[in-house]
């Protein structure tokens, strides 16, 4: 029997290459992937995200922009855990790792979690669309979270 994967786009289209994991989970769902992997886009709205990841996945990659220091476009594997944890509320932003923590303390969640994360270059509010490093990277991300959900399925 398959396992269920949940792939989970992360981030505001409206704010430049923030929109990077809804434009991998947007590109991914015109794919043909494993039975149990699911492709949804979440956007910035968390609570869903919280709730879903209870819904008896065995693993979940969530794709996000991710600052890490590197090179606009940069893509990285981690775990949840080897994420800062942003302190601020930001009204207009969800953080994978405030997600999953809030997702833990009501009920159990996927075992295997992967964040799959590009370097941004640039995340203005109310700038719509990704920077050429960005745009540059949606097509070996797409391959690289295709492959990690070949793996966990």
């Amino acid at each position: 029997m398959a396992r269920r994967v949940l792939i989970a786009g992360i981030g505001n289209v409206f704010f430049g290459d923030d929109g990077f994991g809804p434009e991998v989970s947007r590109r991914l769902a015109r794919r043909a992937l494993p039975a149990g992997v699911e492709v949804r886009d979440f956007g910035i709205r968390g609570l869903d995200l919280t709730y879903a990841l209870l819904d008896g996945w065995d693993a979940a990659i969530l794709v996000d922009a991710l600052p890490r220091g590197g090179e606009p476009g940069t893509l990285y594997v981690v775990e949840p855990d080897q994420i800062a944890t942003v302190q601020a509320p930001d009204p207009h932003a969800m953080h994978p790792v405030r997600v999953l923590a809030m997702a833990q303390e009501i009920g159990p969640t996927p075992k295997t979690l992967r964040v799959v994360g590009c370097e941004p270059a640039a995340a203005a509010e109310m700038e719509m669309g990704l920077s050429p490093a960005v745009s540059a990277a949606i097509d070996p991300a797409c391959a690289l979270v295709e492959k990690l959900a070949r793996e966990l399925s």
